[in-house]
């Protein structure tokens, strides 16, 4: 297998708990409210916004024989700059308050996976921040496919209340590709450690925060279908 291969055989658990979970399954069939929506644009916001700072971090971390990869963060960098504005965009046009989501605070789940991530590019290794950028990536895509045309037409909303993750999403399957390709030239086995011990982690993370909304926002009846997988990630 090619380290991408690997990565994604080594996280699979992770990443079909994350996918299994019932609010990510009831979003795949639109039976999601416009509050835990605009909830999930919330937390959206306050990590997507520390995108550009985190990618900054990470090459100016990364060591001379990343060389390579650095060049490679700094086009990610400008893909990602300013997607925290179309979020802001899509609360205001579903009628919430995106000023006082801008000047507000993450949730609990939101606040610990951006701390992780600037730990484990700060303490741990740099590379790690890899793992991250595969959960949401991959995640994005997917609930891009799946969730997004689902909840416009159950919730009766225009497109642009979607600009960030039918946008996201479609920007992302290209980003996927490009991603697959820098993992496969990472072939330090202690960096290659690194990167899956951190995707798992962030698919815990990642998942708590869909948790967390799960709680603040239950499905009103059970859902038949939840943890066979509705949504597939597009990797």
């Amino acid at each position: 297998m090619t380290p991408y291969q690997q990565l994604l055989a080594a996280t699979e658990t992770e990443r079909n708990e994350l996918q299994s979970l019932p609010i990510i399954q009831a979003a795949a069939m639109g039976e999601v409210s416009l509050d835990a929506y605009i909830a999930f644009l919330t937390e959206a916001y306050h990590h997507v916004k520390h995108t550009t700072p985190l990618l900054m971090s990470c090459g100016g971390r990364l060591p001379g024989k990343y060389e390579w990869l650095r060049t490679a963060v700094a086009e990610y960098i400008e893909e990602e700059v300013g997607h925290q504005e179309w979020i802001l965009g899509d609360i205001k046009a579903c009628g919430g308050d995106a000023e006082a989501v801008r000047n507000g605070t993450p949730r609990p789940a939101t606040e610990l996976m951006v701390a992780y991530a600037y730990d484990t590019i700060a303490r741990v290794n740099p590379v790690g921040f890899f793992g991250m950028v595969l959960v949401l990536e991959g995640t994005s895509v997917a609930l891009a496919t799946h969730a997004g045309k689902a909840i416009q037409q159950s919730l009766g909303l225009g497109p642009d209340a979607f600009s960030y993750l039918t946008s996201h999403g479609s920007l992302d399957v290209g980003h996927v590709d490009f991603y697959e390709s820098l993992i496969n030239q990472i072939t330090d086995p202690a960096d290659q450690d690194c990167l899956i011990h951190c995707a798992r982690l962030f698919y815990k993370l990642y998942g708590d925060i869909f948790r967390d909304l799960g709680r603040r926002f239950p499905h009103p009846h059970p859902l038949p279908h939840a943890g066979e997988g509705v949504i597939k990630e597009a990797a």
